[in-house]
């Protein structure tokens, strides 16, 4: 009994790594204007500061999901925890915008040691229907913590700084690293360690990070010809072809190494980043794709929201994260009822009901999306949306991860983390560009339908786009300007709209995707020894996976 007890206190100390993690994507997008006015940082800097962090934690999940499961995956939890803590002090102190933005690194880098550790540990440390409570659990923290991040970035900014955002994560990281070490059992691959396929993990990064870079900065630089320049000091991008397409040949071509080196590896009795086995075993080859296309558009409408609440409707970051918290309840919610149903209801159906519930959520929140709207009328969709997310994070990872072995449960969580933040990203990018290109349009046209000269009309819609509509504000406060805030109000509405409908446009396509995972039950022939009820008697040695 004491044992059990330990497991579930140590499942609030991994979900507790989890939130902070999940926090930290979040909570600086509400902070931003508070930083660029102490920090004086310009508007590459302040992109820099959103997507340093998920650029490195996209890139290096496989990276430690692998060797967790090779040196220990509570080891590197910890170590993840305190590199996540420390990084986390130097971005609170940070003084200049490149300071925080290395911070920002650092964070990704420790952010990304945790995710798929806290997954991995799940998996070797619970069975059978505690298995699918404790995913439920993770789940839900992750979908909570999403709308959680607005709230408390708004708070600590509002009514202390900015610096706080990230200074609170110092005392919570000690609290888990003192829970982990005393509730949490130290697990590692059984047999003996092999050395670390360097090439295979080195051609991995490449591949992650270029794929995120080129989705992240396409709309910035251009997807074909340059538009913008990058530059790197003194040095200025020479060439008309983007350096866009060139990144993602090299992610194609890094990308093709990494397959052909790791399966020569693998023939060869060597280990491999990735065990190319566990795709032959159908619900976690499927569980992939899925989880992908339904991260193109589970989180991308957080991108949205904030900026449309703050500078169309005119809420504070405090009022816009307490907003946002009716998606939170509705993740926690989700928890409840995974747990109550979890073992009478096949996980794959209740991930095809949370889907339906984000689409439903998601294509409220974009009808009720206007320049005039109110908060009231939003609040029951963000909640049916956050109830999705609950379901449907939890439960399609445990699909995902129900038939792999647990000696190689670090590289099957940290293959479907990396599937579903290279999927969020994607998702990220297209909304964007769907939300910022229809409100430019949106604001020249009708700018163009009030006779404001074209030189005008330029120089207010790329004022107020390039700012995210921070401009709004200025517009709105000068009378000679105030029509064309209004207009840009419509415009930010429209875009939002446009892109809360492409989320739901995703989630169906995810909804159809999971189709192909079948009824969700396992088979006599993939069933573990460690998923039969205790009463039952287990066969003298666990199966191979099932074949495709």
């Amino acid at each position: 009994m004491a044992s059990n007890r330990t497991r579930w206190l140590g499942l609030i100390f991994i979900s507790l790594s989890v939130a902070i993690v999940i926090v930290d994507s979040t909570i600086v997008n509400v902070s931003i204007p508070s930083i660029i006015n102490d920090l004086g940082i310009n508007s590459t800097q302040v992109q820099w500061v959103q997507e340093a962090y998920t650029l490195v934690f996209a890139a290096t999940l496989l990276v430690f999901g692998t060797l967790a499961d090779r040196y220990g995956r509570r080891r590197i939890l910890l170590l993840g925890v305190i590199v996540f803590t420390l990084a986390s002090v130097l971005a609170a102190f940070s003084q200049s915008g490149n300071l925080l933005i290395g911070a920002r690194v650092l964070q990704g880098l420790g952010g990304a040691m945790v995710l798929p550790t806290t997954l991995s540990i799940i998996n070797a440390t619970f069975r059978g229907k505690d298995r699918a409570i404790a995913f439920a659990v993770w789940g839900s923290t992750i979908g909570g913590m999403v709308a959680v991040g607005p709230l408390l970035g708004g708070w600590l900014t509002t009514y202390y700084s900015w610096r706080w955002a990230f200074g609170i994560n110092v005392p919570i990281g000690i609290i888990i690293v003192v829970g982990v070490l005393i509730f949490v059992r130290a697990s590692k691959a059984e047999g003996e360690v092999q050395r670390v396929d360097v090439v295979g993990a080195i051609l991995s990064i490449i591949a992650s990070a270029t794929l995120v870079y080129g989705l992240i900065e396409g709309r910035t630089y251009g997807w074909w010809l340059t538009n913008k320049a990058p530059q790197l000091g003194d040095w200025t991008w020479p060439f008309e072809l983007s350096i866009i397409p060139i990144a993602f040949a090299v992610t194609i071509i890094s990308g093709t190494l990494f397959v052909v080196w790791g399966r020569r590896r693998q023939r060869q009795g060597k280990s491999t980043m990735l065990a190319f086995a566990l795709f032959a075993i159908p619900s976690f080859r499927n569980g992939n794709i899925a989880a992908m296309i339904v991260s193109l558009g589970e989180f991308g409408i957080i991108l949205s929201l904030p900026i449309w609440l703050q500078f169309v409707l005119g809420y504070d970051a405090l009022q816009t994260g307490l907003i946002l918290v009716a998606l939170a309840l509705g993740s926690f919610v989700a928890s409840g009822f995974a747990g109550a149903f979890g073992n009478k209801v096949a996980p794959v159906n209740i991930v095809r009901v949370g889907l339906l519930a984000e689409i439903a959520g998601v294509i409220g929140i974009g009808a009720v999306v206007a320049p005039d709207a109110s908060w009231g009328p939003l609040v029951p969709f963000l909640f049916v949306y956050g109830f999705g997310v609950g379901l449907a994070t939890a439960q399609l990872t445990g699909v995902v991860l129900k038939d792999v072995p647990i000696d190689q449960s670090g590289s099957g969580s940290g293959t479907q983390s990396t599937a579903r933040q290279i999927g969020s990203a994607l998702g990220i990018a297209i909304l964007g560009t769907v939300l910022f290109t229809t409100a430019g349009a949106q604001l020249d046209s009708r700018l163009a339908d009030r006779g404001v000269p074209e030189a005008q009309r330029t120089q207010i819609t790329t004022a107020v786009v390039d700012s995210a509509g921070a401009a709004i504000i200025g517009l709105e406060k000068n009378p000679a300007t105030a029509d064309a805030a209004t207009d840009a109000k419509a415009a930010f509405s429209e875009g939002t709209r446009y892109a809360a409908f492409a989320a739901a446009g995703f989630l169906a396509i995810g909804f159809l995707a999971t189709l192909s995972l079948g009824s969700g039950r396992m088979t006599p022939e993939a069933r573990r020894p460690e998923d039969e009820p205790a009463e039952a008697t287990p066969a003298a040695a666990p199966p191979g996976p099932p074949t495709p």
